[in-house]
């Protein structure tokens, strides 16, 4: 059995069917930052359902794996094509990890060629990664607050025709270094592109601490995976996160959750 096999084997293990909870409604903002309101933001809108329950475990097994001997604060969050979910999957990550009492996050937006995460925040871009990139706009400048106090946002920014060259570059290498050291006890989670379509990611991948990489039930492809795991082969990959999951609820019936993730508990790339 491949590494891949063996990873989304233990993912579906590993998935523990629960009941739906009421809707509870997220909490007003306390800093004077803009309210995150989405409901795909499922952290922050339905904090009871099973697919917020996952998230925490996700949480957990992050917590476990990046504080163990030092604190390595700087994760990816990547699939192998588009409309897998690792948009959605790296917001709700930052916003599991900021309702922790040890850390705060930093979410950047480092999707150059169709940024989304602005639009789940309802907020326009404004200055962002880009403007860093480009102008050497300082990130502390153009990083802005939310309703949550341990959670900033740094958007994608300005439009470029280049972002192999700007994710690829000396400058992206050296702002993530100093965001790495300015917060030194703050989670950093960027949203990239998928890693197939795009040759930027691959770069990004070799200045993070971490990757966490989003598998879409039904959708992602055995030889997709593959190539994409070839080309990572060299990142340090935490885990899979296993989107889209269909499961059986504690009363038998089957249901579908849109939303419901499973992940690979397992630590480190053995487990893959």
């Amino acid at each position: 059995m491949s590494r891949i096999d063996k990873a989304l084997e233990e993912a579906v293990r590993l998935r523990e069917p629960r009941s739906a909870q009421p809707v509870i409604d997220a909490p007003a903002p306390d800093n004077g930052g803009f309210v995150p309101s989405s409901p795909y933001i499922v952290t922050l809108s339905d904090p009871s359902s099973p697919i917020t329950e996952e998230y925490r475990k996700l949480k957990s097994m992050i917590i476990k794996l990046t504080t163990k001997n030092t604190f390595r604060n700087t994760l990816m969050v990547t699939s192998s094509d588009s409309g897998e979910g690792k948009s959605v999957t790296s917001l709700n990550l930052a916003v599991i990890l900021a309702q922790e009492y040890n850390h705060s996050v930093l979410l950047i937006d480092a999707d150059l060629r169709r940024p989304s995460l602005h639009r789940y925040f309802g907020i326009e871009p404004g200055k962002g990664l880009a403007d860093c990139l480009v102008s050497g706009i300082d990130a502390g400048s153009v990083i802005r607050k939310t309703g949550l106090p341990k959670l900033s946002f740094l958007t994608s920014g300005q439009t470029v025709r280049n972002p192999v060259e700007l994710l690829s570059s000396l400058q992206m290498k050296k702002l993530l270094a100093e965001l790495k050291q300015r917060y030194r006890d703050r989670y950093i989670i960027i949203d990239t592109p998928p890693v197939l379509p795009f040759a930027e990611t691959h770069a990004v991948s070799s200045l993070v601490d971490g990757v966490v990489f989003v598998v879409r039930e039904g959708s992602t492809s055995a030889k997709g995976l593959r190539g994409a795991f070839e080309m990572l082969q060299e990142a340090p990959i935490l885990g899979v996160v296993l989107n889209a999951a269909s499961v059986e609820n504690l009363n038998g019936r089957f249901r579908y959750y849109k939303n419901y993730y499973g992940y690979l508990a397992e630590a480190g790339k053995q487990a893959l």
